[in-house]
């Protein structure tokens, strides 16, 4: 069956061309191309080992362009054409509702140009939603996919083809619910359970290990988790399933054919349950696949089940393949699938042979765990750097300390899920006993995530040259005969030391460093000089992706603690990430403008950095560090919205650069007027190039060589307004912008 694995590699690549690259008639083409290859191939697989391989990847991808080119005309073709519209749609509710930020939410299905989208509606109101309900409302749809007016978002992997926001009254029909609605109202009532027999310290913990749901954890554990490599114990997938079944094989007597009649439904369940995330349905799919082969009493081969599982999981949907989680799963499984034997083998060699004493027993089983972790790393790491920007340097570690009592949890979590139904104080007592080894997670993950060099950032080039070294190295150890594994990992160890250095030496040696992060529709500006940091504003789209890239990129840079954080005002997108950022890098002071808190951030701000000197704006403030210096024009506290907003001047010898915040042309005016502006070899545009902002008469007096837009791309605002890029070009100004180019660095 080595034939499917082929075939299905070359479904992925067809569907990730579609996802990535181009689709339409140029998916046809290829399909074209593709079958016309398969026929030489075919003919000629006597000639070369490897051509039937080539000839069942080729004619995978022809079929792989084939399915996606329908899928497209069938469902995307009709949601794209309702991006932007207004209608009253008919949702029917398929899961509990949700609070957010302005309202609430429910994902459900409606019915367009006759066939059922899987929708996520947002509501205007705190309401109520349960699995059979009905609700017409008059809605905006958006389309989730390539081809909208808006980004894609990560909604399209999981099915969501369409949001709809609520745009007037509707009108709720209660129902009685479905059969299918069962899993969705068994995660609630688990959900219930949990809360009522977990202290409250650790019941997020249990509902994210048990159902996936991660809503109930702080920032600090998420953030642990990510820094230690631990992020996919929260995440339902293999290791759930596994834990699960090994219950169900030992409750059945491993008996073939009970472990086939409990398991199977039992696994559907709670892959339902779980919400059949991409990870959880690989696992669920793959373990259908092996309790049948018991059943048949045929051989299990990983490879055939994972290719099968991809190979359903992608005809249902080939957008899966663009989903961070399908393809860290798969990945990982494979990586298992590819080294664990041989990296077993390896450890194993090293041991004692044949002692059957306690230690020794411990030696094999930490042993076959850390082989586990290493050929799951292996293949993971490139994705994890690639999407979250880290390389946990302690995930070995925290794996074999964590891993062993996850199913100690896991068991308990649903020992309590049935005990506590029946009898409270039992599950309570239950809930008390297992929140000590929750506690124990906890303990570790966060000893670990504070340990010096826990984590390295890809922000740096460096870190991401070390990284493609390693695995070069990787490589070249694979094939390489004898087998030199400690070289290698010195040279490992040695070129991670310099890439560090070189990071952390790198912005020393410039007289100024002017880094202007792309944190979406929002502000953040960090202003180095010799080894002395601050940053102005910290805001984007989404508060802690904004903190956690700012943290990032500091940290990658050596920076733990920075002299001075400068906030222009409160506004969500120029200071909602200062909490987030706090958590991972300390602050010395705060200055902080006396004008109004429309977003109330200003009490989350003070908390966060608890500790940091509080500096008030009522006048203008001078700071000397390095070889520049920064001066802070005061808002005047008398007026509002953007008439209040600060300004910064950062100066150095021979390069002067100001940023406006948010400032309005008449506050520009006042700031002509009053303060001393030099003329500028560098401006960070106003208010994300609003029109009501960089005024002729701004760019006019300062003539700035270079203007830098910070702004999120395809924003609701149409932002940057053509006349200020007009009025910008007629100046002179060479325009920069970070929902183009990323972060803009500017030093000399």
């Amino acid at each position: 069956m080595r034939w499917l694995m082929w075939f299905t590699i070359g479904v992925a690549a067809a569907c990730g061309v579609g996802a990535y690259l181009f689709r339409g008639v140029g998916l046809l083409l290829l399909a074209a191309v593709c079958l016309g290859l398969v026929i030489p191939a075919v003919m000629l697989r006597r000639k070369w080992k490897y051509l039937p391989a080539l000839a069942a990847v080729l004619l995978g991808a022809a079929v792989g362009c084939g399915v996606f080119f329908g899928y497209e005309a069938l469902y995307l073709t009709p949601a794209r054409l309702a991006d932007g519209t207004v209608r009253e749609i008919r949702f029917t509710v398929t899961d509990y509702s949700w609070e957010t930020d302005y309202g609430s939410a429910a994902d459900g299905t409606i019915e367009l140009d006759g066939k059922e989208y899987k929708v996520r509606l947002y509501l205007d109101e705190k309401l109520l939603l349960r699995p059979g309900d009905q609700f017409v409302v008059p809605s905006q749809l958006r389309f989730t996919d390539e081809g909208g007016t808006s980004e894609p978002t990560f909604h399209r992997t999981n099915g969501i083809l369409l949001l709809a926001f609520q745009e007037d009254e509707g009108v709720l029909l209660r129902g009685a619910g479905k059969v299918w609605d069962f899993p969705a109202k068994l995660r609630r009532s688990m959900k219930g359970l949990i809360d009522d027999c977990f202290p409250a310290d650790t019941a997020g913990f249990a509902k994210a290990l048990l159902l996936g749901d991660k809503t109930g954890l702080s920032y600090e554990t998420s953030l642990s988790f990510r820094l230690t490599g631990l992020s996919h114990i929260v995440a339902v997938s293999g290791l759930h399933v596994s834990i699960l079944f090994a219950l169900i094989y030992g409750v059945s007597g491993k008996r073939r054919y009970l472990t086939a009649l409990i398991g199977i439904p039992t696994v559907l369940l709670f892959a339902a349950v779980a919400g059949f995330t991409p990870s959880v349905t690989r696992a669920a799919i793959m373990q259908i696949i092996m309790m049948l082969s018991l059943l048949l009493r045929r051989e299990y081969d990983p490879p055939t089940a994972l290719s099968a599982a991809v190979l359903v999981m992608l005809i249902g949907n080939p957008l899966v393949i663009a989903s961070a989680g399908f393809q860290m799963s798969v990945s990982s499984v494979a990586g298992i699938y590819l080294f664990y034997g041989k990296i077993r083998g390896w450890l194993a060699s090293k041991l004692p042979a044949k002692r059957k004493s306690l230690a020794a027993q411990i030696s094999r089983g930490a042993a076959s765990s850390l082989a586990l972790s290493i050929s799951a790393t292996v293949m993971t790491t490139p994705l994890v750097a690639y999407y979250y920007g880290t390389v946990s340097l302690v995930s070995l570690i925290a794996n074999l300390l964590v891993v062993p009592v996850i199913s100690a949890i896991f068991y308990g979590v649903m020992l309590i899920c049935v005990a506590g139904a029946v009898l409270p104080a039992v599950g309570a007592g239950i809930g008390g006993a297992v929140s000590w080894l929750v506690r124990y997670v906890f303990a570790v993950t966060g000893f670990l995530a504070e340990l010096p060099l826990a984590t390295v950032y890809t922000e740096s080039p460096y870190i991401v040259f070390w990284l493609i070294m390693c695995y070069a190295l990787a490589i070249g150890l694979w094939l390489a005969k004898p087998k030199r594994v400690w070289p290698s990992l010195c040279c490992g160890v040695i070129g991670l030391c310099f890439a560090l250095i070189a990071s952390w030496v790198e912005p020393l040696l410039d007289d100024y460093r002017v880094t202007v992060l792309d944190v979406g529709q929002g502000q953040c500006v960090i202003l180095q000089s010799r080894g002395s940091t601050f940053l102005v504003d910290c805001g984007g789209d989404y508060d802690e992706d904004a903190g956690s890239h700012a943290a990032e990129e500091l940290l990658s840079m050596g920076i733990s603690r920075i002299d001075g954080l400068i906030l222009t005002h409160y506004d969500r997108d120029h200071a909602g990430g200062v909490e987030y950022l706090a958590h991972q890098v300390d602050i010395d002071r705060l200055y902080l403008p006396r004008t109004e808190d429309t977003d109330g951030l200003l009490d989350t701000v003070l908390a966060s950095a608890d500790g940091a000197e509080q500096i008030w704006l009522d006048t203008d403030v001078e700071i000397s560090f390095g070889s520049c210096s920064i001066r802070i024009f005061a808002p005047d506290s008398e007026k509002s919205g953007n008439e209040s907003c600060a300004a910064v001047l950062f100066r150095s010898e021979k390069y002067d650069t100001l940023i406006c915040g948010d400032m309005s042309a008449a506050r520009e005016r006042e700031l002509l007027t009053t303060g001393e502006l030099p003329d500028l070899e560098l401006l960070i545009v106003g208010h994300h190039g609003s029109a009501t902002s960089t005024s002729a008469e701004l760019v006019y007096r300062t003539a700035p060589d270079i203007a830098i837009i910070s702004v999120g791309e395809d924003n609701s605002y149409g932002h940057p307004a053509t006349e200020v890029l007009y009025r910008l070009e007629l100046y002179g100004c060479e325009v920069y912008r970070t929902d183009q180019m990323g972060d803009i660095c500017f030093r000399g």
